[in-house]
């Protein structure tokens, strides 16, 4: 067992790796006082189980090691998933959290269980993820993220009466995360997993029972060892796409804000306008914003952008600002991200605020939206989409509202912008690549045609 001087002690393996908590920084006043978080290997065989388990059952061979921070490589490849459990207040050091940014985003993952539910726990791992990734929010992760059925269908679990006693009356697994480009990066559990992998669950304890905390192990497994493959060869196509800043400001195109994580993938809308400049022979040069709703400069945009995974919600200001341009002739287009259905439901009750009366519908693939500059009325899909409809190609689902017989919004509920970086999340639920640029391609044919 390897570990630094003062204790702590972090788990990895060559297929997961996984760290375990020990020194805590505790405020106090005057001063600042460490100590040693005692309770980091309260359930010494949690993670022994977890992965005996997953071998009984034959759903994969994994193998761990516990190890210090400072033996932790930046290298995901030397340890792909790393586990942090505990249930005191903690704090990374300046240095820590820039190698942590630096693991996660180059295809890492970090896991957070909180000790028996501890609430001091899980608000200094707010507060680090917060320092870690200050352009990206956590944000609790909708009932259907693919880390709730990457291997179970995981729609409720089973909670111990303490739980209920602290609050909580739903039967969801509750698990807040950090995503970039569609990926976890960072998972949070709010209850305790720990003991129910140990299957010492108590009454007392705020945690997932046995067989609840068994299943959601699972499949963040599944989840971390899916994504870390897709991960690297995502990164090898974007290597083989030349980006380049958009070269004129002639036709902009902004890309909303809002409260969330407003943006899920970061080249992808680049790369889309970058192809339809070299590539569709139109003598439009198109710009790139990022704007919040409110910003005056919004109606010199005349296409807007808006995308997300999560539910979302504007405040009556942005929804003001948004009926106002879409009244003065601009032209939203959106898309549900991976297709999920947080953003889509989300958005429709959006649209139903901005725009009450009118509503979104189905726009028929005879419609010119699918012939010009490119025949779309058939478009690969993800495998995941495949596996859903039985069908490689489908007919493109594009909803929109019309007034005055043009359209003012025009939604795609699934996904695009992972094809748009050549690298569809393997759960995504969208087009595949060359079906994303085409139809994305006559998105914005069209924005500048009506």
């Amino acid at each position: 067992m390897k570990g630094s001087k003062h204790g702590e002690r972090w788990i990895t393996s060559g297929v997961v790796a996984i760290l375990l908590g020990g020194w805590t920084a505790m405020a106090q006043p005057g001063a600042e006082r460490y100590g040693r978080d005692v309770y980091w290997n309260a359930t010494p065989n949690d993670i022994n189980n977890l992965l005996r388990g997953l071998s009984d059952r034959e759903l994969g061979e994994f193998r761990m090691d516990i190890r210090s921070l400072n033996e932790i490589d930046a290298d995901p490849e030397r340890n792909p998933v790393l586990y942090r459990s505990g249930h005191y207040r903690f704090a990374f050091t300046p240095a820590e959290r820039e190698r942590l940014r630096e693991y996660m985003l180059n295809g890492g993952m970090m896991i957070f269980n909180t000790g028996l539910g501890s609430m001091p726990f899980y608000r200094s791992v707010v507060r680090e993820l917060e320092l870690i990734f200050p352009e990206q929010p956590l944000q609790r992760l909708s009932a259907d993220h693919p880390i709730f059925h990457s291997f179970y269908d995981i729609n409720q679990v089973e909670y111990t009466p303490a739980v209920r006693a602290a609050g909580y009356r739903g039967n969801e697994p509750w698990f807040d995360a950090i995503e970039i480009n569609c990926r976890v990066v960072a998972l949070v559990s709010r209850w305790g997993l720990a003991v129910g992998w140990q299957g010492a669950v108590e009454d007392e304890h705020q945690a997932y029972l046995p067989e609840s905390a068994f299943r959601l192990g699972v499949n963040i497994l599944t989840y971390a060892t899916s994504m870390r493959a897709w991960a690297q060869s995502a990164a090898s196509a974007m290597q083989f796409v030349e980006r380049e800043e958009a070269a004129s400001d002639r036709f902009n195109l902004t890309q909303l804000m809002y409260e969330g994580v407003w943006k899920t993938r970061h080249a992808g809308l680049s790369l889309l306008l970058q192809s339809f400049n070299q590539r569709t022979g139109v003598p439009v040069r198109f710009g790139l914003r990022e704007l919040t709703i409110t910003d005056d400069a919004l109606f010199a945009s005349p296409v807007l952008y808006l995308t997300g995974h999560e539910h979302f919600e504007l405040n009556g200001a942005e929804r003001m600002a948004l009926r106002t341009y879409l009244q003065s002739g601009g032209l939203l287009i959106a898309e549900s991200c991976c297709g999920r259905r947080g953003f889509d439901l989300a958005f429709r009750q959006m649209v139903a605020q901005v725009l009450p009366d009118h509503a979104l519908r189905p726009i028929a693939t005879d419609s010119p939206l699918f012939r010009y500059p490119n025949d779309v009325r058939r478009l690969g899909v993800t495998p995941a989409m495949m596996q859903e409809t039985g069908q490689a190609a489908i007919a493109p689902r594009i909803e929109g509202v019309a007034v005055d017989g043009t359209f003012v919004i025009l939604y795609s509920p699934l996904g695009m912008a992972g094809g748009w970086e050549l690298s569809p999340s393997p759960f995504a639920h969208g087009y595949d690549p060359a079906g994303a640029m085409r139809l994305g391609e006559n998105l914005l044919f069209y924005s500048i045609t009506q």
